[in-house]
């Protein structure tokens, strides 16, 4: 199978889109960025090959399924293809918790924990089996706040450490700061996460909990290795984001964001004409025509200031899952008006609010105003609001980060088509596989409801 690929290396998270040459998306990947871009972008393209092979792995089940008699049975790829799907996911964390364990137990050896390093290992391994332990309740269908493994380990490690029987004589803040300094080399380090890797194990492992019969069971088999083994070719490939120099690509493989951006928005929701993107580092205000081709643009790459990194260092500050300020900020009863969204003051602007006795839903509500009033200037100065207007970028699921915006933009421009994707943080990896199927000759560049997975 021929495929294009879109990479949007950004400053927090590295997007991978995988399109067939016929212009259907195959897959999607994304992966945290951290320092090293080379791995990100390995990984981000590993997991929309994984999502691409799944695909053809339903489509051959599917075919085996209709083909003799274990249709019958009642069972479908529809059916059988979600507990696959969660257990190879299980086999991928498990191999991922395995590094960790060899990194943490590396980490507690040095620095100043020396002295009590091997108590601080054996408290630490203690926690990591039980996270072990916990796994297969973290793949039973139930969906996570965050695919990205730092987060579902890491969120289970901070709780467990601070267990006081786990944790016996060692204090959190060690055993935190060894999970941190082990986890930069668990992501830094590559291992097999493939489908070709992981998936007959998964298969067999599901197999075992499920009473198929022995012909349904060869049909399940036979279909993944058969997906395992097909052979995908790479044609062409196109580059973006605020990384993107550093992307292992030539110089004509690499595409602005701003370009990649306007044609992705354009693609997902054809009737676009004003283009709105959050990222972690930097906002875009774009303008584009019917064609999505871009005609006027705004953007602060200066400051981290009213992007997505200041919502992370928030966070950071409250001690809470950054996905969790939106929930948190919605709650709010009277906004506090922020005069100042400075990422370097972040924390102490915070901390001067909450000791005047300010509710925390009000002083993140205003946080979240005050981050779409940066991006209400950079759309007026790049030509107003126009309507469709579409909000992409991580950002875009913040909900009340959407709130904010839906309310500004009806004050200042009145009734507007709003254009949200679930898959918005894509966007951009999106726009770059559209250059790299034009790249490749295709063409094929039909309106993403038309050819979405």
């Amino acid at each position: 199978m021929r495929y294009v690929i879109g990479i949007d290396l950004g400053s927090t998270t590295t997007k991978a889109v995988v399109f067939a040459e016929d212009g259907r998306v195959l897959g999607r990947g994304i992966t945290n960025t951290r320092s090293n871009y080379d791995v990100a972008c390995g990984v981000a393209r590993t997991e929309a090959l994984i999502t691409g092979r799944f695909a053809v792995f339903q489509d051959l089940l599917r075919s085996r399924l209709e083909s003799n008699a274990a249709a019958a049975a009642g069972e479908s790829p529809d059916s059988l293809l979600p507990g696959i799907r969660d257990t190879f996911r299980l086999v991928q964390y498990l191999s991922q918790l395995e590094v960790l364990r060899e990194e943490i137990a590396k980490a507690a050896g040095t620095g100043h924990w020396h002295a009590h390093g091997e108590k601080l290992s054996e408290r630490a391994l203690a926690i990591l089996a039980k996270i072990e332990e916990e796994a297969p309740s973290q793949f039973d269908g139930a969906r996570q706040r965050s695919e990205f493994f730092r987060d579902r380990a890491g969120g289970r490690y901070r709780v467990l450490a601070q267990d006081k029987e786990l944790a016996r004589s060692i204090g959190f803040d060690d055993l935190l700061a060894a999970f941190d300094k082990a986890i930069v080399q668990v992501e830094n380090r590559a291992h097999d996460l493939s489908f070709e890797g992981n998936v007959i194990p998964a298969v067999e492992s599901f197999l075992e909990r499920r009473s198929l019969s022995q012909r349904l069971a060869r049909a399940v088999r036979g279909a993944a290795r058969e997906a395992a083994r097909t052979r995908f070719d790479e044609v062409a490939r196109v580059g973006t984001g605020y990384g993107r120099q550093k992307l292992p690509f030539a110089k004509a493989e690499i595409r602005s964001e701003i370009l990649c951006h306007g044609l992705g928005a354009h693609w997902m929701f054809p009737r676009t004409r004003t283009v709105l993107d959050i990222g972690g580092q930097d906002t875009k205000a774009i303008q584009v025509n019917e064609s999505g081709v871009v005609t006027s643009f705004q953007m602060n790459d200066r400051c981290a200031a009213g992007c997505g990194r200041y919502l992370g260092y928030i966070a950071d500050e409250m001690n809470l899952p950054v996905q969790d300020l939106g929930p948190l900020a919605s709650e709010s009863r009277r906004r506090v008006k922020i005069n100042s969204t400075c990422t370097v003051f972040a924390g102490a602007e915070l901390r001067d609010r909450l000791s005047a006795g300010q509710r925390r839903e009000d002083v993140v509500a205003g946080l979240h105003r005050a981050i779409v009033l940066r991006a209400m200037s950079l759309l007026a100065r790049s030509g107003g609001v126009f309507n469709e207007f579409t909000f992409t970028g991580g950002v875009a699921s913040n909900c009340a980060a959407v709130a904010a915006l839906r309310d500004l933009v009806r004050e200042n421009y009145g009734e507007i088509t709003l254009n949200i994707s679930p898959d918005s943080i894509y966007t951009g990896a999106c726009g770059a596989g559209l250059f790299a199927l034009r790249a490749a000759g295709s063409g094929a560049l039909l309106p993403a409801s038309e050819v979405a997975a």
